[in-house]
């Protein structure tokens, strides 16, 4: 039986007249502006700052080489020991104890089931990678600015990674908690006050809506923390014994400014000393207004008192019309 001949095959192309993909050329334009940038002395110092910077970083993090990640495994290590029964304030060496809120422990479980050397690399690189995303942010609206930034948080930030310390994520959550919608800016803010005490500086920062979710997510935690009142004690004493050094790497919360001051009008005007007095002056004139309110009449001003500063709380949380 004869077997049907398929349809019929193009014709060969040579390879010399094969047609060969070519790339537009860069516009005079892009290469006029590229131009332009490098002759800017500001941005070049900040090319420089950056450059340097980053380079001892990955010096300092090759030459540490295995000797990290003391601070992921001791968190890693106090959840598998909590799930296995055991405490995780007083594990055995040479893991370091759990030193936050006992009801924070669950949130670290499904990161904390993987294997070690999975857990660590998903949780050193998470970090990484998100804080060169913040410089590349920063960096396109204020080049040298975000330089001098990096320059100044490079040694905790160093710190923060190679030990797998929490601050640096803290840090990029209350970056995002500055974007987010209210009750997920709230949360991302409540979380790393939960953990540390200075985020809590950072709630202004948050849109008004944002702040009262922060407060009610806060107030959650504060629930929490009665419920578990007998590990909470332990915890407590947990931390008063812990080596506590001066601490430099909460330096690191500085870079949880950016997002604001990066896209405010005037940032000179928070250290210019015409801002303050007038301020100052704006302040001094609704105390002597609220001076003479009182005393045309204590109660009547009193109610006027308190009802303007409910006004003022309300609008500051977003609440109310």
């Amino acid at each position: 039986m004869s077997i049907p001949a398929g349809p019929p095959s193009a014709p060969a192309v040579p390879v010399s007249e094969a047609p060969v993909r070519r790339w537009p050329p860069p516009a005079k334009g892009d290469l006029r502006r590229a131009a332009g940038r490098l002759r800017d002395p500001r941005r070049v110092a900040a090319i420089v700052i950056l450059g340097i910077v980053f380079g001892l970083l990955i010096t300092g993090g090759i030459a540490r080489g295995e000797l990290v990640g003391a601070d992921a495994r001791a968190y890693w290590a106090a959840v598998r020991i909590w799930l296995a029964g055991g405490d995780p304030f007083n594990p055995p060496a040479p893991f370091m104890p759990w030193v936050y809120a006992p009801w924070l422990l669950p949130l670290f479980a499904p990161w904390a089931l993987l294997p070690w050397e999975v857990a660590w690399f998903a949780w050193r690189w998470a970090g990484i990678l998100l804080f060169l995303w913040s410089v590349h942010w920063a960096y396109v609206r204020r080049p040298l600015a975000t330089a001098v930034l990096v320059a100044i948080v490079a040694l905790p930030v160093a710190a923060s990674i190679d030990t797998g310390n929490i601050n640096l994520l803290l840090v990029l959550m209350l970056w995002a908690a500055q974007w987010a919608r209210p009750p997920a800016a709230g949360l991302l803010w409540a979380l790393p006050t939960a953990v540390k005490w200075v985020p809590v500086v950072f709630l202004p920062l948050l849109a008004p809506r944002g702040r009262a979710w922060g407060l009610a997510f806060l107030g959650v935690g504060a629930v929490l923390s009665l419920v578990t009142l007998p590990a909470m004690l332990i915890q407590l004493e947990t931390l008063a014994a812990f080596p506590r050094p001066l601490r430099i790497d909460y330096l690191i919360f500085l870079w949880a400014l950016v997002p604001w001051l990066w896209v405010h009008p005037d940032p000179g005007s928070l250290v210019r000393p015409s801002a303050w007095r007038a301020r100052l002056a704006a302040a001094g004139a609704t105390a002597r207004r609220w001076e003479a309110v009182m005393r045309s009449g204590p109660r009547a001003g009193t109610a006027q008192l308190l009802a303007a500063a409910g006004g003022r709380a309300r609008a500051w949380l977003g609440i109310g019309g």
